[in-house]
């Protein structure tokens, strides 16, 4: 019997752009619905890696990122995962920067609107991420974001996860590739910026069904208004 597989996403990255970061559901609940995932935690404490049914928090403020596996009672205000299930696999022989690897996956796709998860484990010449700095909710994600630390490794070995959200749902996700990494390693990882891949195992899942569940015990979120064109344009800006 076919069993369909279910992107899980709690709330939705427009609301995020809005300021609401409390966070209203645990990693431990989260981690029911899914195996591989993105999001970020409570008070948008940097960026949450979910990988191999583990839960990861990459942050930084000095020298060098830092990547903590995330306590089950730890809270997201945002996240999406899914029971990632390999549809397609193939093996990347050679070098490429993120935008190559990125044509040759959607050479894959059958039809340009279904969410797709997507993991790739291999040897990266190039690494660049970031991390979103904890904040308070006065100050809107675009302000916070403005002075998010970056940070680069070469010669890095790990996974990135995540998923790619056709256009037609951009504001309740984003739009195109939403990736993040952690080295094998776990000294490295964050919001994937760019990268240069020497080889690696590229896995690509089909989605069938989309999970939208709301912060409905949330009373910010609930009585929130919400300026769309505005959010919109902070999701274009900072993503």
């Amino acid at each position: 019997m076919f069993e369909p597989v279910k992107l899980f996403q709690y709330n939705t990255l427009g609301a995020l752009m809005s300021g609401l970061y409390g966070g209203t559901m645990t990693i431990g609940e989260l981690l029911q619905y899914g195996d591989l995932g993105i999001g970020t935690l409570d008070s948008i404490d940097g960026e949450l890696i979910v990988l191999d049914g583990k839960a990861y928090q990459a942050k930084g403020s000095g020298e060098v990122p830092e990547v903590v596996e995330v306590d089950p009672s730890e809270t997201v205000p945002y996240a999406a995962v899914v029971p990632h299930k390999a549809e397609v696999i193939f093996r990347q022989r050679f070098e490429m920067n993120d935008k190559e690897l990125e044509e040759r996956i959607e050479s894959y796709y059958d039809g340009e609107n279904l969410f797709r998860s997507i993991k790739i484990h291999g040897d990266f010449s190039h690494m660049r991420v970031r991390m979103i700095p904890k904040s308070t909710s006065d100050r809107k994600f675009a302000e916070v974001a403005v002075n998010q630390p970056e940070y680069s490794k070469e010669n890095v070995t790990g996974t990135i996860v995540g998923i790619w959200t056709p256009e037609i749902f951009h504001g309740v996700s984003l739009a195109g590739y939403h990736l993040h990494f952690v080295s094998d390693d776990l000294s490295f990882g964050g919001h994937v910026m760019d990268f240069v891949i020497k080889e690696g195992i590229v896995e690509l899942g089909a989605i069938d069904q989309l999970d939208q569940r709301f912060p409905v015990q949330d009373r910010d979120y609930l009585f929130a208004k919400f300026n769309m064109d505005e959010m919109k344009e902070d999701i274009d800006r900072v993503e």
